[in-house]
């Protein structure tokens, strides 16, 4: 039985019985025959108790034992004491080279609360530290090799999607209404509120208790992209997410939620008839995609890959990049040769300026799409690319194919064709001979800095929000429903 009991939890608690009772440690060990020091060190934790002496406590306090025994600290000071001295005990405490502070009466809860507070944000910031970004970059290099090897295509949360649409009566007569979207919301139990004041850190919040879900207003986001956002949200609670115990469960959540969202939007009933019809008369868009479902055009590109190889026989290639071609998402299942580190990681990496994805950015199609041939890797690819000005910065949306399934698509009979020898440096990383020679030493350049980070996953820690900052949000959002009451 000792060894379920906590010394220092239990030792709290002897300390407030007793003084609830009115006795002093000379009182109580005359009561249960233990010398005043012994049970000194008992209630400061530094010695175990028996059953015998519980027992005998018991009955001097009269309490139960299982109240003596409680894992709860008996107060919220006693509480506060408590994580004190554990906190102490931390090596990452010790290496602060801090004198030992024994939390006795004189020290405020104020003062308390401090430290607990500052030990947690130290425990986060040398978690976050032990996650570098070559395993966050691993973690995704990982889950890419799932999604290859399945094709993107997960069979499991088409199947939760199907249901969700059914069980509105979505029969595939197109484009999601706003009808559509509260249906949805109100299957899974939720009711959605447009504010503007969601705060600029999340893209939507959950009211558990209320069952609420808040979105920004639509004058803050694109409605398109405001459909998303909430059957993104609503994808945690049809598929049963818990709150994520590390990045590659953060992850995974993250990618099914967006398959979620697009598969509900984006329904195999509707889509795949849809997409036959354009590859029978060869004429597949992702732009099309977008306009028919009325989705962004990042979510059309993502939907087309999870649906190309299963249902139209077509390996495809994704990529979103910025104007320096540094890759932020990318998706591969037809052999693209796509720049990756030591460790298979794609995102983060400098795409070839010779791409589409890159020469869209400065092609006089920037402001429709940007069709090209490229040969790469002793083979041929065929991509479409539309640059999203509305991004800060803005991005390249690219999906692709290879030479031999273009044929399938419009914009197939482009002229535009380049060639890449990527990572070669004489491809377009080094300037050519008479360039060098001409500028070399006559020449500085001040670097602007980069507004995003090496890859365009999280690196130091899971991703989140300012909790103060989200709870007094819902404070004020319950205040305002109670109001209007």
């Amino acid at each position: 039985m000792t060894t379920t009991v906590d010394p220092l939890v239990f030792g709290r608690r002897v300390r407030h019985y007793r003084k609830r009772k009115g006795m002093t440690l000379d009182d109580l060990g005359a009561a249960v025959s233990k010398p005043a020091p012994y049970l000194s060190m008992v209630e400061n934790g530094k010695r175990e108790p028996k059953l015998s002496l519980m027992n005998s406590l018991s009955t001097a306090l009269g309490v139960s034992v299982a109240e003596l025994v409680s894992p709860d600290a008996p107060t919220h000071r006693a509480q506060l004491e408590i994580a004190v001295e554990r906190a102490q005990l931390d090596p990452a405490y010790r290496g602060l080279g801090l004198a030992l502070l024994k939390p006795s009466v004189k020290v405020p809860d104020v003062a308390l609360e401090h430290i607990v507070r500052l030990y947690e944000e130290l425990r986060g910031r040398d978690a976050a530290a032990s996650f570098t970004r070559e395993e966050a970059r691993a973690v995704n290099a990982e889950l890419r090799e799932e999604m290859r090897d399945r094709g993107n295509y997960f069979g499991e949360l088409e199947k939760v999607a199907g249901e969700a649409v059914a069980g509105i009566g979505y029969e595939g007569q197109g484009a999601m209404s706003k009808g559509d979207i509260n249906a949805l919301a109100s299957l899974f139990g939720f009711k959605m509120i447009r504010t503007p004041d969601v705060p600029a850190a999340a893209r939507s919040v959950t009211d558990m208790r209320n069952r609420r879900i808040y979105v920004p207003a639509r004058d803050q986001v694109d409605p398109a992209r405001a459909r998303s956002v909430v059957l993104q949200t609503l994808g945690h609670f049809a598929l049963g997410h818990q709150e994520p115990a590390n990045f590659a469960e953060f992850l995974r959540q993250r990618v099914e939620t967006n398959y979620f969202a697009g598969a509900v939007l984006m329904p195999q009933i509707a889509a795949v008839p849809f997409l036959s019809q354009a590859k029978e008369e060869r004429n597949i868009s992702v732009e099309d995609i977008k306009d028919h479902f009325y989705v962004s055009y990042e979510m059309a590109a993502h939907r087309f890959t999870n649906l190309a190889t299963e249902h139209l026989g077509i390996p495809t290639h994704f990529v979103r990049s910025d104007e320096q071609g540094i890759i932020w998402k990318a998706y591969e299942n037809n052999g693209v040769p796509f720049p990756m580190n030591s460790v298979g990681a794609i995102e983060g990496q400098r795409l070839c300026r010779e791409w589409g994805t890159r020469q869209a950015f400065v092609s006089d199609s920037r402001y429709t799409i940007h069709y090209q041939y490229t040969d790469a890797g002793g083979e041929t690819f065929w991509c479409a690319t539309f640059v999203e000005e509305d991004r800060e910065p803005p991005h390249a949306i690219t999906t692709g194919v290879r030479f031999e399934h273009s044929k399938w698509f419009r914009g197939w009979d482009t002229e535009r064709r380049t060639s890449s020898d990527c990572p070669d440096g004489d491809c377009c990383r080094l300037p050519s001979d008479a360039l060098a020679t001409k500028w070399s030493g006559e020449m500085w350049s001040s670097v602007a800095p980069n507004s995003h980070v090496l890859a365009a996953m999280p690196v130091e820690t899971i991703p989140g929000v300012d909790l103060v900052e989200i709870y007094e949000f819902l404070e004020n959002q319950e205040e305002r429903v109670y109001d209007r009451n």
